[in-house]
């Protein structure tokens, strides 16, 4: 089979559902795994899908953007796996920020007690008070979708604080381009939280990887990304770019 029937074969896959398993290609196509890995390579560089691992997946649109209901539903094992360690990382006395995403809601249950949190996620609030940790809300505008508040409300109020340390959700993390989220709002709260911190961290799952969403947060150098398993080929470009951890099971 000639190379562009591959790749529309490939294509047309993903049509159908939002990630197909190497083996699934492989027999599509009556190639060899190494012939697929190749093609997905190309397919990926030419940025008409992604390589997850053990396969690949589609692309999100970059204005896609899912609820808190949606997003806590989603990889939820990773998510905790991802959540506690970042969890370990935050010591007594730390004042910390915490955005408004589903991976960094798992982490509450995993911090110590004697800290302070700033966060921008009404989510975040209820689950941080049943623990007695003293938390800050910053103001601006409650966004339906994803909880966060957003607006020059915010950024003025986020503003007045600095921190030891920030975990941020993104949409996208990209090598070329950077950390990404749809909403340019929302971008600059992570913005303005990372610059503000001594250390920042994007806490995310191996779904992240390749995509880009409409704004753009800051560079990968920015953040140490925690993450779960990646595949070598994705640890090792990432590794050139900044510091990351990845959190096996």
């Amino acid at each position: 089979m000639l190379e562009p029937e591959r790749h529309q074969i490939i294509l047309e896959a993903l049509k159908v559902k939002n990630s197909v398993k190497l083996q699934e290609l492989v027999e599509l196509t009556n190639s060899s795994e190494s012939t697929i890995r190749r093609d997905l390579i190309q397919l990926e560089e030419g940025k008409l899908l992604k390589r997850v691992h053990g396969g690949a997946a589609r692309l999100q649109g970059k204005l896609q953007e899912p609820s808190m209901t949606e997003k806590s539903s989603k990889n939820l094992q990773a998510k905790r796996q991802i959540a506690q360690f970042a969890g370990g990382l935050v010591e007594e006395g730390n004042c910390i920020y915490l955005d408004a995403g589903s991976t960094i809601y798992e982490m509450i249950p995993f911090l110590p007690d004697n800290i302070v949190v700033v966060t921008n996620g009404l989510s975040h609030a209820n689950e941080l008070l049943e623990k007695n940790i003293k938390t800050f809300l910053i103001g601006g505008y409650a966004k339906p979708t994803t909880k966060a508040l957003i607006g020059r409300g915010a950024l003025d109020s986020l503003g007045h604080y600095r921190f030891d340390k920030c975990f941020m959700g993104v949409n996208g993390i990209h090598s070329q381009f950077g950390y990404t989220t749809p909403d340019p709002e929302e971008a600059m709260i992570k913005q303005l939280a990372i610059s503000l911190s001594s250390e920042a961290y994007v806490v995310a799952d191996e779904s992240k990887f390749s995509e880009v969403a409409f704004a753009k947060i800051t560079d990968l150098h920015q953040a140490t990304i925690i993450t779960n398993e990646l595949d070598l080929d994705t640890k090792e470009q990432y590794h050139s770019k900044t510091k990351i951890k990845v959190v096996t099971s």
